[in-house]
């Protein structure tokens, strides 16, 4: 019976031991909201980046919603409490996150941000930031909606979470784009909080209430999803021109059937594969990018089935 008692006793050890270390070795991936095939695509990229690095294993988080950031911060100040490996982390809102992001610094884990920035007083606190220049594709969708309509009368912007880190460089991109080349009238921006019934009654609302309206922009997945139904509804596809963001299977389907004249595709994939990498290699000591643009790519009708839109839309 000793030897028994002993040999549990041993295996039960060994259990813990492999418990703690796996914990250890944990990359925490903490974004905005699970509820998303941009989301749900970084998860795709983490989970099989990992699998190059024996030893690792990658858990994934998100908040109930973008505006839920009392929710995001205790998903990085539990993370930081079971002493994970590192922090691959999308910031819903630039000042909220830099305190929680400040304790995993203080506990010596390295964060990386993903998608969205921190303030510039959380700089000191991660060690790269993996994202599309949210600038740049915001004056691509801008020039390209002028390419469409010229450079006089009235569009919208139907935008996501005010204040986003992403929101700001993308929106903002677009509007001083906007602003700089065209003389086009600006209604907005409306803000959906990513989910895409508000942005589809929004929408609604904005086509009503402007019925002279040349374009429209979707900022986000779920809010250019809202746009596209609500083109349709209204019997406006087609006749405003509309460009979003993000390249899940329904605006795939708006590109396809020309309610959505272009798309900006991120690289959702790239963030996870590379911000888990990019962790690691902090980790082991390397020398990493205090940025790195995982680049975008203007989708249409012309080019949706080239290798190129291919390689990232999901």
């Amino acid at each position: 019976m000793k030897k028994i008692f002993h040999a549990m006793l041993a295996s039960s050890l060994a259990l813990f031991v492999t418990a703690v270390a796996a914990a250890d070795k944990e990359i925490a991936v903490i974004v905005k909201t699970a509820d998303s095939d941009f989301w749900q695509n970084v998860r795709k990229g983490s989970t099989q980046a990992v699998t190059a690095f024996p030893g690792y294993a990658a858990s994934f988080q998100g908040a109930k919603s973008d505006t839920d950031l009392a929710g995001q911060v205790a998903l990085v100040e539990n993370a930081v409490n079971r002493k994970v490996a590192a922090i691959v982390l999308a910031p819903s809102d630039p000042e909220a996150l830099v305190p929680a992001i400040k304790k995993a610094w203080e506990a010596h884990i390295p964060v990386i941000l993903i998608d969205s920035m921190a303030a510039d007083s959380g700089k000191a606190y991660y060690q790269s930031f993996l994202a599309t220049d949210n600038k740049k594709a915001g004056e691509l969708c801008a020039q390209a909606l002028i390419d469409k309509i010229g450079t006089t009368g009235k569009i919208a912007i139907m935008s996501y979470t005010a204040g986003s880190g992403s929101e700001v460089g993308r929106v903002g991109g677009f509007t001083s784009y906007i602003q700089a080349h065209s003389k086009l009238q600006i209604v907005g921006p409306f803000y959906s909080n990513s989910q895409m019934g508000t942005a589809l009654n929004q929408t609604t609302d904005v086509l009503a209430a402007n019925t002279d309206l040349k374009g429209i922009f979707g900022a986000n997945e779920p809010t250019a999803i809202g746009m596209g139904r609500a083109l349709v509804q209204s019997g406006s596809a087609g006749k405003v021109v509309a460009i979003g963001f993000d390249g899940n299977g329904d605006l795939q389907g708006f590109i396809k059937d020309g309610t959505i004249s272009a798309i900006a595709v991120q690289s959702a994939y790239q963030m996870g594969a590379l911000g888990v990498k990019t962790a690691i290699d902090v980790i082991r000591h390397k020398p990493v990018p205090k940025f790195l643009d995982t680049g975008v790519v203007m989708v249409t009708k012309q080019n949706i089935d080239t290798p190129e839109a291919k390689n990232v839309l999901y």
